[in-house]
């Protein structure tokens, strides 16, 4: 009887709701002047390793360098465990997540939006959730994208972004969504080829997390070897042919990109040693296949040239119908797809091995 005493008011308590709300907040930010008003057309630019086309849309090359308070309409999205705030206004963007419990930002928080050219259109902030549809650091990863919320018959709760993508004519949407009673963030991708000519499409969701000497990332441990852009050398994960362990972010001397050689696996993960925290992606390896971690290196200038504070960042990437770039996947004439990715904050247990939506 005293047993059951014990359990009992753990089955019956209520799950805290989930919350949607809104705000203005101020934000210090590295205005970044009126686009380029003459029409760019092709003349050979690439941008990740693919054509650099950008036209209908105009040049963001104009960062003025000057610092301002700017006002930002934030959505967030909260429940018991997790708070998370979007930016629609910067490509919807997720510009910060929370776990709750250990107060650790599992996801890298910017104190400050500070664009660099490194956008396929110029103006270009890390840190955040990047949503790279139909192309790396896509045209309109630093300008407004449309939003909208859903409340769901579960209690879970949605906000949605997207936009009608206006090179390629295609329309894309991401929605995160939060359940009662779990720390997991859901985000559905929906991709669709409105025109009645095939499209070409690469989706990859580009993790900023916050890195330093005991930061790791971990691939599954069946992964045996990583590759770099374009599969054009190999080399045994993690410890390399030079005898380096690579997954250790404090090994990275220079800019390197480690993309995982493993179609199997559902998982890939971040973890902060000395805090003994982390993040973890789950998706279908089916659909999701791409695993990637990319970093400027220990002390790169790129440190202060996109922060005030010096903090590094380091991207953990996750890609759908593809597991490199550039590697494009054909969209048919009116074809849709869509699919999920999942991350959530883990903590306590030094590192992982396996991951699921369970456990």
């Amino acid at each position: 009887t005293i047993i059951m005493l014990l359990i009992i008011p753990h089955l019956v308590k209520s799950q805290s709701p989930v919350s949607i709300y809104a705000a203005e907040e101020n934000i210090p930010t590295y205005i970044a002047g009126p686009p380029d008003p003459n029409p760019m057309f092709f003349f050979g630019r690439q941008s990740q390793g693919a054509e650099g086309r950008i036209y209908p849309y105009p040049l963001y090359d104009n960062l003025t360098n000057i610092k301002s308070n700017k006002s930002y309409h934030v959505v967030y999205l909260e429940n018991e465990y997790v708070k998370i705030s979007i930016l629609p206004e910067i490509g919807g963007r997720l510009f910060s997540a929370l776990d709750k419990t250990n107060n650790y930002d599992f996801i890298y928080h910017h104190k400050v939006i500070k664009p660099a050219l490194i956008g396929l259109t110029g103006a270009w902030i890390s840190g955040g959730i990047e949503w790279n549809i139909p192309h790396h650091h896509r045209a309109s990863t630093f300008i407004p994208v449309q939003w909208s919320r859903e409340d769901n018959a579960d209690g879970s709760k949605t906000i949605w972004v997207g936009e009608l993508e206006v090179r390629q004519r295609m329309r894309w949407a991401v929605g995160y969504t939060l359940y009662p009673g779990s720390s997991v963030l859901e985000c559905k991708l929906r991709i669709i080829n409105r025109t009645p000519v095939e499209n070409t499409m690469l989706c990859f969701a580009n993790v900023a997390v916050a890195p330093n000497e005991n930061y790791q990332v971990i691939f599954p441990p069946s992964t045996q070897y990583s590759t770099g852009h374009s599969k054009r050398s190999f080399q045994p994960w993690p410890v390399t042919d030079n005898g380096t362990d690579v997954s250790w972010y404090k090994n990275n001397k220079n800019s390197a990109s480690w993309f995982c050689v493993n179609d199997e696996d559902d998982f890939v993960a971040g973890y902060d040693h000395g805090l003994n925290a982390g993040i973890l992606s789950v998706a279908d390896h089916n659909i999701v296949p791409g695993k990637k971690f990319f970093t400027w290196g220990v002390g790169s200038m790129w440190d202060k040239i996109l922060s005030d504070d010096g903090r590094p960042y380091l991207e953990i990437m996750v890609g759908a119908y593809s597991d490199n770039q550039p590697d494009y996947s054909w969209l048919q004439p009116f074809e849709e797809r869509s699919f999920e990715m999942n991350f959530y904050p883990f903590r306590g247990i030094d590192g992982v091995k396996n991951a699921n939506l369970d456990a």
